[in-house]
């Protein structure tokens, strides 16, 4: 058992140290996570990776302690993860743009450039689009909440999942046209 699963093990049995002990032993992680997630965002944002990652890590290890479940440290990673995607849809909602639709310009999203180049619409428009394939398969949310959102490997997603690595791959394929389909019909 790793250090970060023991610690989740002991956070999750209301050790209040450890969410203390936890943030030294992720923190190089989460913020290679944050980098990526704002590689994206456009210059001149209000939070920086630092920040996110500040952020994320209290809404994950909060002052309510008793309702933490990780069963490991990928499944703790794709929370992360999580956490940061809502920080930023958040983010893009409040600085006030129009959501999708309406009279707003088409979005042009390929899948080989889905997370690089987000602006607020996007980071709405796929956080949408990801609702509703949540609701169309579950699973397949979760692995690309898994790979794109937590940066876990096919194999990190399917042990964490308890799949074959074989299935994440034809599902995360899937799950990527399905995407790219769903925001360019909007």
């Amino acid at each position: 058992m790793s250090d970060v699963t023991r610690i989740l093990y002991a956070i999750e049995g209301g050790d209040a140290k450890a969410a203390r002990e936890l943030l030294p032993l992720v923190y190089d992680q989460l913020r290679k996570i944050a980098q990526q997630r704002m590689a994206g965002e456009r210059t001149g944002h209000s939070l920086d990776a630092t920040a996110l990652v500040h952020e994320a890590y209290l809404k994950l290890v909060g002052d309510d302690d008793s309702e933490l479940r990780w069963a490991n440290r990928a499944h703790f990673f794709a929370a992360a993860a999580e956490a940061m995607r809502r920080i930023l849809v958040d983010h893009a909602r409040a600085r006030g743009r129009q959501k999708r639709g309406g009279e707003g310009a088409r979005l042009s999203l390929s899948v080989a450039t889905l997370g690089v180049e987000q602006d607020a619409d996007e980071v709405m428009a796929l956080d949408d689009a990801l609702r509703k394939l949540e609701k169309h398969d579950s699973r397949m949310a979760r692995i690309v909440s898994l790979r794109f959102f937590a940066g876990l490997s096919v194999d990190e997603t399917a042990e964490s999942l308890e799949l074959s690595a074989r299935t994440v791959k034809r599902e995360w394929s899937v799950a990527r046209a399905w995407l790219y389909r769903e925001l360019q019909e909007t």
